[in-house]
């Protein structure tokens, strides 16, 4: 994620942790209007005139969304990851693929930047955005942002694995309602004078980037967790619950039983968990053009 004071840091072993359950809760289905729109746009216009594709990932982590993506688009591809911790870009840099879908080479830069200070003109020939579990972190204005260079630059933004506030756990506890509510207002909270869109972000970057004339579509892109993915399953109720009882410290001794069960039902692969997430596709008009609204 991006590097102003305040911006949470991830450490590598998480994003490697959940990048299983990521790639399986991405929606394939949106790129295929992403590749029409890609092959719409006349080659000289792309790559510097060598017909591939400019691929900026914002908030790029150790790299998971080039990896899932690079072989599904044709090539030539240039990749720009961005993020404000260097540990990060310079795991993620080693590790997208070499070759597109189509065997093509696939090449990598590194931008040490906030998204803060993101404009349409530093798109320029960027045929592509992408964030990965990004945009449930942003403030409603660094959205703003995103949203302006994105349609200000006509340049598509593929954005996935937003929070949406749901969780199901199976089985149904008494407390998973309270927990969950918790949880999310701990996602909305205002940290160093940032408040975060948390569950909210979704549909404030579908109002946003429609307000702008783009076409938006969102597929549900749900983790669903148990069984194999126990490791997983355990860190993330682990911070699920902490954050539930920092944002209502009055759950905290109903919390620590209710971790307990769950911890013991995970660990006997009784334990069902649904997180529910959001892909979202913004597809702009040309550069300065109003794009088709959507429904």
């Amino acid at each position: 994620m991006t590097g102003a004071v305040g911006r949470p840091r991830f450490c590598p072993q998480w994003l490697e942790l959940r990048e299983r359950a990521d790639d399986a809760a991405r929606v394939p289905e949106l790129l295929r209007p992403l590749g029409d729109r890609l092959a719409a746009v006349p080659a000289p216009e792309r790559f510097g005139g060598t017909g591939g594709l400019v691929i900026r990932d914002l908030g790029c982590g150790t790299g998971a969304m080039g990896r899932w993506l690079a072989v599904r688009l044709p090539g030539p591809q240039h990749w720009v990851l961005q993020d404000h911790d260097e540990v990060l870009l310079a795991r993620a840099a080693g590790r997208i693929p070499s070759t597109a879908g189509d065997g093509r080479p696939v090449t990598v830069t590194t931008l040490h930047a906030d998204l803060a200070d993101l404009t349409a003109a530093d798109l320029a020939g960027t045929s592509l955005v992408t964030a990965s579990a990004l945009l449930d972190l942003l403030t409603r204005d660094e959205l703003e942002t995103v949203a302006a260079a994105c349609t200000g630059a006509g340049c598509p933004a593929l954005l996935a694995l937003s929070v949406t506030g749901r969780v199901e756990l199976t089985p149904a506890d008494p407390l998973d309602a309270a927990l969950s509510a918790a949880f999310n207002d701990h996602q909305r909270r205002t940290t160093d004078g940032r408040r975060r869109l948390g569950p909210d972000a979704v549909a404030a970057a579908t109002e946003a980037f429609t307000r702008r004339g783009a076409r938006v579509v969102n597929r549900p892109s749900p983790w669903r967790l148990g069984g194999p993915e126990c490791a997983l399953t355990e860190r993330w109720l682990r911070g699920w619950v902490s954050a539930a009882r920092e944002a209502r410290p009055e759950l905290a001794a109903a919390a620590d039983g209710y971790l307990r069960r769950r911890l013991d039902a995970c660990a006997a692969g009784e334990l069902g968990v649904t997180v529910h997430h959001a892909d979202l596709l913004a597809l702009p008009g040309p550069a300065g053009v109003p794009g088709p609204r959507s429904g």
